[in-house]
């Protein structure tokens, strides 16, 4: 409440109370709005496990038909050759549909609540592709729970390095898919027509199905330039326990390039999106 003082010889003056100055916070930084990013992405994932179950059809389905078709080997079960590529073309599938999650977001408005949101645009794509860590994680440890009975060999050290190379290529793999609904904004149609004409060449010219020994030259080619060959191979042998220098070290500088281009080209869209 304000009062006037009137001391004789002297003008009255007005007590008004100044209020108090807000302390100065510190801006959150980057990794930490990565994390704030990264959590919420999470949340749905969490809270409905079932969707990861429903992801999982398809490869299942590929495992029970396919496996009583492999052949026999010398060295062991053939789903040791198989199941790698399972788990790769996983990573790679689940990887490459997050992108409708933004599309989704992006019709809704909840996108742009997000860009006016103190968080940093960097942090919305780097955030939302890490997350793909999870689903990675859990996709594996399904599927092996599923084989591991049926004579495959379960190296549980060379499992979590092939789970941390394919991580990686499905950080980038997810980014690129973040930056492509961008790109489509509204339209479903060009974001799934990409998505899917992308995809399967991927995964043919990578072996994961059917080897490439004794493919056509020009088919040679195109799969020594595919960085998910070089993945799905590093991904066998770790599988099945063998640790060669070179063929994990190719794949995974495969996965880091894959990674660090995917997450340059998304966080480019996401700081030219508004």
């Amino acid at each position: 409440m304000s009062t006037v003082h009137d001391t004789p010889g002297t003008p009255a003056t007005l007590d008004i109370p100044v209020p108090a100055q807000p302390r100065p916070t510190r801006a959150p930084g980057f990794w930490t709005d990565t994390w704030l990013v990264m959590v919420r992405e999470l949340r749905p994932v969490l809270r409905e496990p079932a969707s990861v179950l429903f992801a999982m059809v398809q490869p299942l389905v590929f495992l029970a038909l396919f496996a009583p078709l492999l052949p026999e080997v010398e060295t062991g079960s053939a789903l040791q050759w198989f199941v790698p590529g399972i788990v790769a073309m996983t990573a790679l599938m689940s990887a490459s549909f997050t992108g409708s999650n933004l599309m989704a977001e992006i019709q809704s408005g909840a996108h742009e609540r997000l860009l006016v949101s103190p968080l940093s645009r960097s942090s919305l794509i780097v955030g939302r592709s890490l997350k793909e860590v999870v689903p990675v994680l859990m996709q594996t440890a399904i599927i092996l729970a599923v084989v591991t009975p049926f004579s495959f060999d379960l190296h549980l050290g060379g499992v979590l390095i092939g789970v941390a190379v394919l991580t990686a290529f499905s950080v980038g793999i997810g980014a690129l898919s973040f930056a492509l609904a961008l790109a489509s904004r509204e339209q479903d149609w060009m974001f799934w027509t990409v998505q899917q004409t992308a995809i399967f060449p991927l995964l043919l010219l990578a072996g994961v199905l059917l080897p490439l020994e004794g493919a056509p030259g020009w088919l040679q080619v195109l799969s020594d330039l595919n960085p998910l060959t070089y993945v799905v191979a590093a991904t066998r042998e770790t599988f099945a326990g063998v640790y060669e220098a070179d063929t994990i070290g190719a794949g995974l500088l495969a996965s880091a390039v894959v990674a660090v281009v995917g997450l340059v080209v998304g966080v480019r869209a996401m700081r030219r999106a508004g």
